[in-house]
């Protein structure tokens, strides 16, 4: 909720005014509040998946991950809100781990250890570098991507994580197989998650419902501590200062991580076009400028090259930040500043990480299931603005229809190139290429004599068309 002595309409509309520290500083600490578990959980996602972790050998890496994730969203927020040269908006964008590259990088690390981890720094720093090329002509390709496409890739990210929150929240993938997955105790402590943070994201106000996914996660550890399923251990050996090292996993070029990258940068690139959109819509009622956009590329892309160098994760602009700027109704940059420099401070110290990750993964499971959901749920809202005749129709079922089922399926891949089967599998990457060909390539409109046949029970699209959407 916005303070009251902040400044002039006119000031809070400016992004480089800076109101009074008393209040900027709180306002800053906003910002990180909003974002900062769904920042840290891609990190824990990837390394589960490359299997180390919790309650493994490896838990010092994935405590660097955790360190890195903060430290490097810090610094390509602060690329955005001071810039240098064309880097930066200059607008208070908060940048953070993305979730959209996770159905690339689980294939590519899955079950391999930590050594994986150097395909994934590869990748991210030729993806990165590719996004930032983007910047020049980011608005000529959005022709490319209109809300079908964009709708379509939303759903498909936030249906290739669901499966991750369940069996999060039913105890972990190594507890697969064994009794105590999906046992009470396991679904009671998510359960008290998502009914935190419900709770407070519909019935409480201002601070409590912007960060109710963080106080949720806080309730469920609490109720887990309880139960006795949280162990100190590794926070009492974790140093104080974590300097990142460059190529801390090493480095490996593969072509498939590449190719998965630098395809998810686009989608990403296009993802931040509309975030400065909504910033400046939000928080100053007008649209964003080129300069602004092509800077606000360059910083997400270079921001994740950097990132990348040092074994962190790819970067992108926060729309949950967003709708707070619109929420408080302060536009300025500085505030995010002060956000962006609280959470490097944090990301330099590693007792912060080893605390996480004594979050025992059912209570993360709860907070994921919401976030995950609340990612599908962005998608259908987006697809919500298709007119949906009969050709957009066809491009949706198709593309849904391939990318879903060899998500599912990926042994139906057994004998393609290990490349292929990797991009494929996937089931993001197909999809969204399949709709923006289709998209691109079939008429407008079908003939007359063409028509889809449709299964009985399903209503004709010119029913749907006259029925109100809600």
């Amino acid at each position: 909720m916005a303070m009251k002595g902040l400044g002039t309409p006119e000031q809070l509309r400016d992004p480089n005014y800076m109101p009074p520290l008393a209040k900027a500083v709180p306002l800053g600490i906003q910002h990180i509040l909003a974002m900062f578990i769904s920042n840290v959980t891609p990190a824990i996602i990837v390394a589960g998946a490359a299997g180390f972790g919790f309650g493994t050998p490896g838990v010092g890496d994935l405590v660097y991950m955790i360190q890195v994730s903060m430290t490097f969203a810090g610094i390509a927020t602060l690329f955005q809100t001071i810039g240098f040269g064309v880097v930066g908006a200059r607008l208070p964008i908060v940048q953070g781990t993305s979730f959209a590259f996770i159905p690339i990088m689980i294939p590519l690390v899955a079950g391999q250890g930590v050594e994986a981890m150097a395909t994934i720094t590869g990748g991210v720093i030729c993806g990165g570098l590719f996004h930032a090329s983007l910047a020049p002509f980011v608005g000529r390709i959005r022709f490319a991507l209109p809300p079908l496409v964009t709708g379509l890739v939303v759903l498909m990210i936030g249906l290739a994580l669901v499966r991750v929150g369940i069996q999060y929240a039913a105890g972990g993938v190594p507890a697969i197989g064994t009794p105590e997955f999906g046992s009470a105790k396991n679904w009671f402590v998510a359960g008290v998650v998502i009914l935190v943070t419900l709770g407070l994201k519909f019935f409480a106000r201002g601070l409590w419902s912007i960060s109710a996914i963080l106080v949720g996660l806080v309730a469920g550890y609490l109720v887990s501590l309880v139960l006795g399923m949280v162990s100190f251990g590794n926070v009492a050996r974790a140093s104080w200062l974590l300097v990142p090292e460059p190529f801390h996993f090493g480095v490996e070029f593969s072509f498939a991580a590449i190719i998965g990258f630098c395809l998810m940068g686009v989608i990403s690139a296009i993802e931040t076009v509309g975030d400065v959109s909504g910033i400046t819509k939000g928080g100053a009622g007008r649209e964003a400028t080129d300069v602004e956009i092509r800077g606000a590329t360059f910083a997400d892309g270079l921001g994740s090259a950097i990132a990348g160098v040092f074994g962190a994760l790819p970067n992108t602009s926060f729309s949950q930040n967003v709708g707070l700027i619109a929420i408080t109704g302060v536009m300025s940059r500085h505030v995010v500043t002060i956000g962006a420099i609280f959470l490097i401070v944090c990301g330099f110290v590693p007792k912060i990480g080893a605390v996480i990750a004594t979050i025992p993964i059912e209570v993360l499971g709860g907070g994921v299931i919401v976030m995950f959901g609340m990612i599908v749920s962005a998608g259908v809202s987006m697809l919500a603005e298709v007119d949906w005749d009969r050709r957009n129709m066809v491009i949706f079922g198709v593309a849904l229809s391939v990318g879903l089922g060899l998500q599912l399926e990926p042994d139906a891949l057994q004998h393609a190139d290990p490349t292929v089967k990797v991009l494929l599998s996937s089931g993001l990457l197909p999809a969204a290429s399949i709709a923006i060909l289709l998209n691109l390539l079939l008429p407008q409109t079908l003939p007359d004599d063409q028509t889809v046949e449709e299964p009985e029970g399903v209503r004709h699209d010119a029913y749907l068309r006259s029925t109100p959407s809600h």
